[in-house]
């Protein structure tokens, strides 16, 4: 019942009521986007194509863009382009002196990073819809129907427009919501594009459940095994290490600053999915030049390095672990931070200010790093290994042993897609947190209970 009040407090403040039904009303816009087709393809064509590549990078893909690619429609490219040149703009920070001195500049320095970012991503568009529309034309369906009927530089002018201009809409739309209505817009659209498929990925089990293809015991048991899993990603999501920090006073005037304890709080997974996002990328690569290619050896590559294969499983899991410090070494200085806290007067009880503080962060990050890479590995790993199994059996010499002895649910799978898995659960549990919280600021500022049980303020009486 307090669920329910709660829920029904949020409409009854007038700004927050207005923000939720402007981010609910440019989600819709967002998901009729989706289903309008891009000019010049066969749309049975392209939807037996994907059904044939559900298990590759373009059914990972997909996901992101909330069935937009399968379909080919004009939001095709979804949201990565901008996230791709976030995440480039964001490295070059570090090693560009003038990116570096306008992410310090304030308001202003943002801005100018949020230009260059939509320029990146107008750059990023044109040259994937360039790719996209060239790669089309030479891909023929399961049945052997070409995917575009007519090609030409028709097709390929009108498809780099059609992509281009709807990934440009689509951040336009995040910036909206993020500016207009709740939480962070590009999250929300990523959000929403992954829970859309939701409802297809249930009629598929309950499908597969009345084709006995899978048991109804197998399937909860599963779901009981997710569940924890989806606990386990909420609890390091929020987990932090707090490092106490003290602020000596200051007297100016006849006022007197500072003197209060406070602490460093440090994130166990400061990385968030963008370390999978890297691995995955590079992992994807032999994929492609397979395809542009059609070589025998470069096919070969591909296969070893396709899901469930060993060789993809460990170097899929070395790279989340490299490359979950080489991120959390771009977006967290412990000079920069040490250098602050002297700056302010503060310092860690025990230890000296300057460059023992900033080695003192240093090994704390680094040995919670460790934590969190192996965890974003093992929930980054677990789906793929249940769905597909360990395929170990062309492992030289111990290959068939392993696969006789290890159980049959590691080395098979258990046959569906675990939809909510990986990068896709990181996702969709991060980006509720965070919504949820900024509703939950949202009603306490207008003394209203909010979702969270540490909410100590009590709802106004009608």
């Amino acid at each position: 019942m307090s669920a329910v009040q709660s829920f029904l407090n949020v409409f009854n403040v007038p700004d927050l009521r207005k923000r939720v039904l402007f981010t609910f009303l440019v989600l819709a816009v967002y998901r009729l986007g989706a289903h309008i087709p891009t000019p010049g393809v066969d749309p049975q064509a392209i939807n037996a194509f994907f059904k044939a590549s559900a298990g590759s990078i373009f059914g990972f893909l997909d996901i992101f863009s909330g069935g937009a690619l399968r379909r080919l429609s004009v939001f095709a490219l979804g949201i990565m382009p901008y996230i791709s040149s976030s995440i480039i703009l964001q490295l070059l920070t570090v090693v560009w002196p003038y990116l570096e001195k306008l992410s310090k500049e304030g308001e202003m320095g943002r801005k100018k990073i949020t230009q260059y970012t939509r320029y990146g991503t107008v750059l990023l568009s044109f040259i994937q819809a360039s790719g996209i529309a060239l790669w089309l034309e030479k891909q023929v369906a399961p049945g052997g129907a070409p995917l575009v009927p007519h090609p030409g530089w028709g097709f390929r002018l009108m498809t780099i427009l059609t992509l281009t201009t709807g990934t440009i809409f689509i951040m336009w739309l995040g910036e909206q919501i993020t500016e207009r209505g709740i939480g962070n817009g590009i999250s929300l659209i990523i959000f929403a594009g992954i829970v859309a498929n939701l409802p297809r990925a249930i009629f598929g089990l309950f499908g597969q459940i009345k084709n006995q293809t899978i048991s109804i015991f197998s399937l909860l048991a599963v779901l009981v095994f997710m569940t924890a899993i989806v606990a386990l990603v909420v609890y390091v999501e929020r987990a932090q290490r707090r490092i106490p920090v003290q602020y000596a006073k200051r007297v100016v005037g006849r006022r007197v600053y500072g003197g209060q304890n406070t602490y460093l709080p440090l994130r166990v997974n400061t990385g968030g999915v963008i370390p999978i996002i890297f691995a995955i990328s590079i992992l994807s690569l032999p994929s492609y030049l397979a395809q542009i290619s059609g070589a025998d050896w470069m096919k070969k590559a591909a296969t070893s390095l396709s899901m469930g294969h060993p060789l993809y499983i460990l170097l899929y899991g070395v790279g989340i672990l490299f490359f979950c410090y080489f991120y959390t070494s771009i977006v967290f200085n412990p000079t920069d931070t040490a250098d602050n806290m002297r700056k302010y007067g503060g310092f860690i009880p025990g230890i000296r200010p300057g460059k023992k503080t900033a080695d003192y962060i240093d090994t704390v990050l680094s040995r919670i790093t460790i934590v969190g890479a192996v965890y974003l590995a093992f929930v980054a790993l677990l789906p793929d290994i249940l769905n597909n199994g360990l395929k170990i059996q062309g492992v030289p010499g111990i290959g068939p042993w392993l696969d006789a002895a290890l159980p049959k649910f590691l080395t098979q799978g258990f046959g569906f897609n675990f939809y909510f898995g990986g990068t896709s659960l990181l996702i969709v549990v991060g980006v509720a947190m965070d919504t949820v919280q900024q509703i939950e600021s949202k009603l306490v500022e207008h003394h209203y209970t909010g979702f969270l049980k540490k909410s100590r303020i009590r709802g106004r009486r009608s």
